[in-house]
Formats: structure tokens, C-alpha cells, sequence
């Protein structure tokens, strides 16, 4: 009977012992680095009696800071120079050229300041058209100082006369009584003092220069200061005055030229003045020249 409940005992406690040897397998299992080579799935934890072992936390991908939108870049226009609108360039100045023939009544707004030779050309021209100033011997000086032209009130200097005089062109001839004189200088800035003055007086006329008429070839030969070479040299200075000043320059000597230089013999009948033929060579000149 003994044996007997010595054997039950035995196996009643096969159960128990085989409880524990699971426990302990399970415990006793490989870790995580030993569980990735397993190929059985580990459990999320394994609880005992008294506690349990949860499984690691999985990890955590760390929050990302909210960037800001940012909006497209405006694209600011291209700046554009202003256009600058290209200035015509000013024409060359030269003396005046040909044109087509003028009616006497172009000269009606025409003042003609002078010596004698414009005293010719008022008597023998046969222009009825235009106002004169002009005195025997005028020079670019005698104009703002001698006292020759006769009106109310006395007689008074050329350019004094003429300045209450409205008018639109002013032909000025002068300088065959300065032939004399020693310096060429001395003569063109005392011409440009009396461009001066016409311009003040009158400052909505053109002034126009007409070159000094030659001489014959009969006066040349007398070998005084009044020859063709001495004119020719005032008349450099005066082309050279007339496009400082900008004034208009009328070369009507050339009209009345010949081919040696000198006056033709036959618009002369003293060799300085011009006759009615020569001045009405001279009136052509300026009805085709005009300004």
C-alpha cells in the first residue's frame, strides 16, 4: 500500500515539475539581438506572477518643426531708361546761298546801313522798297559817334537813326574806308560792336554782311591802300566775324568780279563806286540770296 501512494505522489507531481520547465525555457529565451535571428515571433511581453515585462517602446520619429511658406519672389519689371529723343544736329553754318529770286517786296521790312557805295545803290538800284542810313566815308566807328544823318530835332549817328526804325533784315556795308587802317583786329571787333548794337536795337531782325565790294583793276594799279589784296584780307575777317556772331554773310562782291580779281571795268566809272549796271547786279545778288 506504501508503493502505492509513493507512486501517486510521483505522479501527481509530473504536472507541476513540467510547469516549471516551461517557465523557466521561457524565461531563459534569447534576447532582442538573439530574437532577430529566430524566426519565431517574440510575444509583446511576458508576465510572471508577480510582475510582467513589457516590450520596448517603439521609437519615436521626432517632430518636425513646421517650415514657413514662403510665397514666390515677385519679379520686379526691368527698369527702363527713359528714351531721350536724339536732338537733330544744327546745320553747319555757312554763308547764304542761292535761292529763288525775291520780289521787291521782300525788302519792305529792309533797313540798308552803309558809306557811299549804299548811297549808290539807293540811288541807282532801282529799288523803291526799304529804309537807308548811310553817309560819305562811314566807318564801323563814325556809325556810333559822327552826327551825319539829318532829322527833327538835328542831325545824329547813323545807328542812332536807325534804331527807331522797325524792321526785319539789316544789310550792313561797310569797311572800304577802313582799308586804311593798321590792324585788321582793330577793324572786326569794332564791326562786332556795331552787330551789337543792331541786335539790341533790334533783336527780332536778321543782320546780314555783305562782303566789301572790289575795285578796278585801274584803281589797283595806283598802289594805294585801297587795293584788291587789302579787300580780300577784310573780307577773310569779315566771313570769320560773320560766323562768330552768326549773323548772315552775303557775298555779293563775287557778282561783280571778273576773272582777274577786279571790278569789272564796265559797272564802274571811278574804279570804287558802282555804276547803274553794277548796282543792279548788286540788288540780283541779294533778290537771290535771301536771308
Amino acid at each position: 500500500m506504501s508503493g502505492k501512494r509513493e507512486n501517486k505522489r510521483r505522479r501527481s507531481r509530473l504536472p507541476g515539475l513540467a510547469a516549471l520547465v516551461c517557465v523557466l525555457a521561457v524565461l531563459m529565451s534569447p534576447g532582442p539581438a538573439d530574437a532577430a535571428n529566430s524566426p519565431v515571433e517574440q510575444p509583446a511581453a511576458v508576465r510572471t506572477a508577480e510582475h510582467a515585462v513589457p516590450s520596448p517602446a517603439p521609437a519615436q520619429t521626432p517632430a518636425r518643426t513646421a517650415q514657413p511658406v514662403r510665397a514666390p519672389e515677385a519679379r520686379m519689371p526691368e527698369a527702363r531708361m527713359p528714351e531721350v529723343p536724339v536732338a537733330e544736329p544744327e546745320p553747319e553754318w555757312a554763308p547764304v546761298p542761292e535761292g529763288e529770286a525775291q520780289e521787291d517786296t521782300y525788302f519792305a521790312d529792309a533797313v540798308f546801313l552803309g558809306d557811299s557805295r549804299t548811297e549808290g545803290f539807293h540811288l541807282y538800284s532801282g529799288l523803291r522798297e526799304g529804309t537807308y542810313f548811310y553817309a560819305v566815308g562811314a566807318t564801323v566807328e563814325s556809325v556810333f559817334t559822327k552826327a551825319v544823318w539829318e532829322q527833327e530835332g538835328g542831325k545824329v549817328p547813323l545807328l542812332d537813326a536807325a534804331a527807331d526804325v522797325s524792321c526785319g533784315k539789316i544789310y550792313v556795308m561797310l569797311g572800304v574806308n577802313e582799308l586804311g587802317w593798321n590792324k585788321v583786329e582793330t577793324f572786326t571787333n569794332q564791326y562786332a560792336k556795331v552787330i551789337d548794337r543792331l541786335r539790341e536795337d533790334h533783336p527780332d531782325a536778321e543782320v546780314v554782311i555783305q562782303s566789301i565790294l572790289p575795285v578796278s583793276a585801274a584803281q589797283d594799279a595806283k598802289g594805294t591802300y585801297v587795293n584788291n589784296q587789302r579787300i580780300r584780307t577784310f573780307n577773310e575777317a569779315i566771313l570769320a566775324l560773320a560766323e562768330e556772331k552768326d549773323c548772315a554773310y552775303v557775298n555779293v562782291a563775287e557778282a561783280v568780279t571778273g576773272e582777274d580779281g577786279c571790278l569789272r571795268p564796265e559797272l564802274t566809272s571811278d574804279g570804287v563806286h558802282l555804276n547803274t549796271a553794277g548796282c543792279r547786279i548788286w540788288l540780283d545778288c541779294l533778290r537771290t540770296h535771301p536771308v
